[in-house]
């Protein structure tokens, strides 16, 4: 299976990645890769692209707040001020997880001045289920996202790229 990614910026995400090798660096490790779908399951795949950003330096932070909570309350990654989030889970935490940039763009230490929102397309999520028998039902979409992100935009400040992972 050939993947390609789909792409949105929002409050100017694009330009302000646009020049940075950031941005390529996070493009070639999502299809510079050969994945065996056929044993990934979504944790699995959300797994192993968090320890390839992590391989390229990109650092798991604690939680934004000052007491032990969820670690789903932490954006997974960052790395120069670019916080970065796979978001395989399930729908519902949707806005939970587009709010963790928020949050953690104002009151972490090391802030965080750009986002990116890794998701799948709905087209990758029926090609794993009809190819593997993988089942993505109710998994976070790029198309959902992309509508969660227009509706969102006034409320939130941190510019965040939507990166979807497609199939060709």
């Amino acid at each position: 299976m050939q993947l390609q990614l789909q792409t949105n910026s929002y409050r100017s995400a694009g330009q302000i990645l646009s020049n940075n090798p950031l941005l390529r660096e996070v493009e070639e490790i999502l299809l510079g890769q050969h994945f065996d779908f056929s044993a990934l399951s979504r944790s699995q795949f959300n797994q192993t692209l968090g320890e390839l950003f992590k391989n390229h330096g990109w650092q798991h932070i604690p939680s934004p707040f000052h007491e032990p909570v969820n670690p789903m309350a932490a954006i997974e990654l960052t790395k120069q001020h670019i916080g970065l989030e796979i978001g395989f889970r399930h729908i519902s935490l949707l806005g939970h997880n587009l709010l963790k940039f928020q949050l953690s763009s104002s009151h972490h230490w090391d802030k965080i001045d750009v986002g990116i929102f890794i998701v799948t397309t709905k087209k990758f999520q029926k090609q794993i289920y009809h190819h593997y028998r993988h089942n993505w039902t109710g998994a976070m979409n790029f198309e959902k996202a992309d509508r969660y992100l227009r509706h969102f935009k006034t409320h939130l400040q941190l510019p965040i790229y939507l990166v979807g992972i497609d199939v060709a």
